[in-house]
């Protein structure tokens, strides 16, 4: 049994969730391997990486920096060309999708526009996409009301007239988050969009976040270097090794949904975090 079959039945077995028999892959990555050349040096990014998303799934990359997790994620969003192997998102390729206007972006940074309200932030790009996606078919653009909704679910119906400089860093992520789910994509790629904040308010971002894809119903691919965070978040954790970048595990996480900050206390939770840190070491020492 492969280990996407093992994973599949895996979470088959939970005794929290219905079996997930006719689930088709949203994402497949087989055997994808990618080399970037500057200077005249020649660094291996990836090799051979092989993973199965399926429609509607929260996935993890957890790994350490340099072990291609980002890199992975801008060939699943078609950013970035694979040297080798295979990449299809709902059976076309990551450029077609892109093309079609399949993904969300979430960076690292809000990147905001410093002249826009949070509203306008906000509508930005949905008011971009709208003609194009229309006319593709492509996705569904959330309207008026329902962006409020989600500006209101976050904290920040009140700060539709704020402009960038009159938040705080986690305002700022927030606005970036409802940017991204009010595209209605049907697939989220997030770069370690929470790795500036502070703790505190880290922890408060994951479960807005959860709140979100909740609603939402989408894929979602989350690169992280932190494992609790990888834990509480996500159905399965993709534990990569360092350069070049490889599966070593894939995680399947037992927790019940919808999360939430006390599940942080269960030993499961715990088991979890301890196996993957466990995963980590060893490939790293390897």
């Amino acid at each position: 049994m492969t280990t996407n079959e093992t994973n599949r039945a895996n979470r088959a077995n939970r005794t929290n969730e219905q079996p997930d028999v006719g689930r088709r892959a949203h994402v497949r990555i087989e055997g994808v391997g990618k080399v970037f050349q500057r200077r005249g040096q020649i660094t291996e990014a990836l090799r051979d990486v092989d993973l199965d998303i399926a429609e509607g799934e929260f996935i993890s990359l957890l790994g350490p920096s340099g072990c291609g997790k980002s890199t992975l994620l801008r060939i699943i969003g078609g950013l970035v060309s694979n040297d080798t192997g295979v990449v299809t998102v709902a059976g076309a390729t990551p450029e077609t999708a892109r093309e079609a206007k399949q993904f969300g972006l979430v960076p690292q940074a809000p990147a905001l526009l410093p002249w826009h309200t949070v509203a306008k932030n906000v509508r930005f790009l949905t008011d971009l996409h709208t003609s194009s996606a229309s006319a593709a078919g492509s996705q569904t653009v959330l309207g008026s009301a329902e962006i409020d909704g989600l500006l209101a679910a976050v904290g920040l119906g009140s700060f539709h007239d704020a402009l960038p400089h009159e938040l705080s860093g986690g305002m700022q992520q927030r606005v970036s988050l409802v940017r991204a789910f009010a595209l209605g994509a049907p697939i989220l790629l997030m770069d370690e969009p929470f790795a500036a904040l502070d703790e505190i308010t880290r922890s408060d971002m994951r479960y807005l976040l959860l709140d979100l894809w909740q609603r939402s119903g989408a894929t979602v691919v989350f690169v992280t270097h932190s494992v609790t965070e990888a834990v509480i978040l996500s159905d399965r954790v993709v534990v990569m090794a360092p350069r070049p970048g490889r599966v070593v595990t894939v995680e399947d996480v037992s927790l019940a949904r919808p999360r939430s900050p006390e599940m942080e206390d269960d030993p499961v939770f715990h088991e979890h975090v301890s196996r993957l840190r466990t995963h980590l070491r060893e490939s790293h020492s390897a």
